[in-house]
């Protein structure tokens, strides 16, 4: 089981999508928690910079790595990277992602390519370059709590993640006993691009609890999966329950 006082100190992680939003509450955790970060971003260097400063100043350590995760090479360019930097990689934290509004209609093969590549191909690939280290770790990849039903304006997204649902399962068998491979399923958690704190009260009649979460749940169950010796395979909702409408007995 978990145990909330373990140390994360001596342990490295790789946070991808790491200088904004829910990314950056991830990794600034675990260096609050003692474990060295490998901060990556893709256009936002200024974010990722300033927060691995942040954290170095705190007694931490983290440096800020760019890597475009539509590009396999890149994805292990960016795990041997990190590697150089820090040393072996404890724990691989899966959260860069992109979200575009397009129906099943409006998908094109580039777009569902694109979104493939980001929430699966990558997963995979970092995935694999962390298990060639031969070592022990966790990985957690971050879904959405919407793969349990159908989202039908974000169709190139959706699939993706399914298929990243899928590898989370998938992974699990593959890399025990050494590597535990778990998932969060965020919901109602932070208000996308261009809405606000409005948005996320508009909707928090969506689910059982009828409220909204913040970056802070993501964090706390984020922390669970890491600390735990006994937990592989499972799928967090962080939701206020709305996963429950797609999956009442699964």
């Amino acid at each position: 089981m978990s145990d909330s006082s373990i140390s994360l100190a001596g342990r490295t992680a790789l946070v991808t999508g790491a200088a904004r939003r829910i990314g950056r509450a991830m990794a600034t955790a675990l260096a609050e928690q003692g474990a060295a970060v490998v901060v990556h971003h893709n256009h936002s260097e200024t974010e990722a910079v300033a927060l691995c400063d942040e954290i170095r100043r705190a007694g931490g350590s983290a440096w800020p790595l760019q890597g475009d995760l539509t590009d396999e090479r890149q994805a292990k360019q960016l795990f041997a990277d990190a590697l150089a930097l820090a040393g072996p990689i404890d724990i691989l934290i899966n959260n860069a992602s992109i979200y575009a509004q397009d129906t099943l209609w409006e998908a094109t093969e580039e777009s569902i390519l694109l979104n493939l590549r980001v929430h699966a191909i990558a997963p995979l690939t970092l995935a694999r370059e962390m298990a060639g280290q031969q070592g022990a770790g966790h990985i957690v990849n971050l879904l959405d709590t919407r793969v349990t039903v159908y989202d039908k304006t974000h169709a190139s997204y959706h699939i993706s993640k399914r298929v990243l649902l899928t590898l989370t399962r998938m992974l699990a068998m593959e890399l025990a006993p050494r590597i535990a491979v778990n998932a969060i399923a965020p919901g109602l958690i932070l208000p996308p691009a261009g809405e606000d704190e409005t948005y996320l009260q508009r909707l928090a009649h969506a689910n059982p609890l009828n409220r909204y979460g913040g970056p802070q749940d993501v964090v706390d169950a984020m922390l669970f999966l890491v600390r735990s010796r006994f937990v592989t395979g499972q799928i967090l909702y962080i939701d206020g329950g709305y996963h429950l409408k797609g999956h009442m007995y699964d």
